[in-house]
């Protein structure tokens, strides 16, 4: 494997690796240590060294490399623009009222219902962070790209799975009837639950995210790549 590309792969398994780590087996344990708002100044400094590691790490092996299939048609980018609006819908739709927010109570959880967003999954924010790593998988199959957005889906979802166990040994039956009433899995069919206004911000957001990343990775994505 090539250097360039080993270095990415160690930064994402430590990205994933301490956010698996700190939020679960070791959490309590650092915090009887460094208190609490020492923990998350630890869990604070590690993630974003991690991360800066993964952004140096993914310019340094560059966008080339074999890829599995084209994802340059038109199809594809609007496919993974849709995808975009849906990921940023979710995100911002599990911003207000998500039982799964840290600190959230039984007595919160235990009145939780089940409309909206949480009509289509209990998890939406870690399902806006998937499909926002599948969709650039889809336009762009690179190795850096398979590499580090594939990385971020398996912490979002497989970080999903983890904080049902976790809020499970916490709430106990509070969160088990949360999971009876709610879906892991998303429901496709119930997504004009997540309300117009929400949709819209979501299409202002990708809007706005698809120009940064013209400037920022000098590629025209979303829009940008019709118009302007």
């Amino acid at each position: 494997m090539d250097p360039s590309l080993t270095a990415l792969v160690a930064a994402n398994v430590t990205f994933v690796g301490t956010h698996f780590a700190m939020s679960h087996p070791l959490r309590a344990s650092l915090v009887r240590t460094v208190g609490e708002k020492g923990f998350l100044g630890v869990y604070s400094l590690v993630s974003l060294g991690a991360f800066i590691w993964i952004g140096v790490a993914f310019r340094a092996v560059g966008p080339g490399g074999a890829v599995l299939w084209n994802g340059q048609g038109e199809v594809s980018w609007a496919i993974t623009s849709a995808l975009t609006v849906l990921s940023l819908a979710l995100i911002l739709a599990a911003l207000k009222g998500n039982p799964a927010l840290v600190g959230m109570e039984a007595g919160f959880v235990a009145k939780a219902e089940a409309k909206g967003v949480y009509a289509i999954t209990r998890h939406p924010m870690m399902w806006g962070f998937g499909i926002w790593a599948a969709s650039h998988i889809l336009v762009s199959p690179t190795p850096r790209t398979l590499v580090t957005a594939g990385a971020m889906a398996v912490l979002a979802l497989v970080g999903a799975h983890l904080q049902d166990v976790k809020k499970e040994a916490l709430l106990g039956k509070a969160w088990k009837d949360w999971e009876a009433r709610t879906s892991f899995i998303p429901h496709l069919g119930k997504l004009g639950g997540i309300g117009t206004g929400l949709w819209f911000a979501a299409l202002v957001g990708w809007v706005a995210i698809s120009w940064l990343h013209l400037w920022l990775a000098n590629v025209p994505a979303g829009i940008w790549r019709w118009v302007g």
